[in-house]
């Protein structure tokens, strides 16, 4: 008897934990280095894997670097040559973090609610620490989430003739959008 009650605790205790954790595999990253001497370099990652801890307000993102998708395949060969991210050597991109507002999100109220987001970012191997603004919309049982923000390339360990020529920003945009 005590060994059946032990499992039903165990389980019970597994399942409120698991259900602690929002998990997607289809967020999307958008990458746009665009200039005024070139509208091409945009970029679409539609498989992004994120997670948010719904206690904690922990935020993580990975990216594989070869999934981003430019509509110029001649910019996709650029963007994975080890001259700008080298995703044979570096294959993912990576974010982890907080929303360190968590707490002024309500989860089981629907809404919009603008939160403060801190972490580290790992692009290229180098990692750096972001803080920017976003948002968490709840609408029943989902969960939407969503940030933008720009990076410093040279930051990263990236440059190249086309930064250096004008036709690729040197801090271009990235924007995250997650459903769980």
């Amino acid at each position: 008897m005590k060994k059946t009650t032990f499992i039903i605790v165990l389980a019970l205790m597994s399942s409120a934990l698991f259900a602690q954790k929002k998990t997607t595999t289809s967020g999307t990253i958008n990458f746009d280095a665009t200039t005024s001497l070139d509208a091409l370099p945009k970029a679409e990652n539609k498989t992004v894997v994120a997670a948010l801890d719904t206690k904690t307000g922990a935020i993580a993102f990975e990216a594989i670097v070869k999934s981003f998708s430019f509509g110029n395949p001649m910019m996709q060969d650029h963007f994975n040559s080890d001259k700008w991210l080298d995703s044979d050597k570096y294959p993912t991109s990576t974010f982890k973090g907080k929303i360190t507002n968590f707490t002024s999100v309500n989860l089981k109220k629907d809404g919009t609610y603008v939160t403060e987001v801190t972490g580290d970012l790992t692009i290229h191997g180098i990692t750096k620490p972001v803080n920017t603004t976003g948002s968490v919309v709840v609408t029943g049982k989902a969960i939407a989430a969503s940030a933008a923000f720009t990076v410093k390339l040279e930051d990263y360990g990236i440059t190249s003739k086309a930064i250096e020529g004008g036709k690729v920003t040197r801090e271009p945009k990235i924007t995250v959008a997650v459903n769980f």
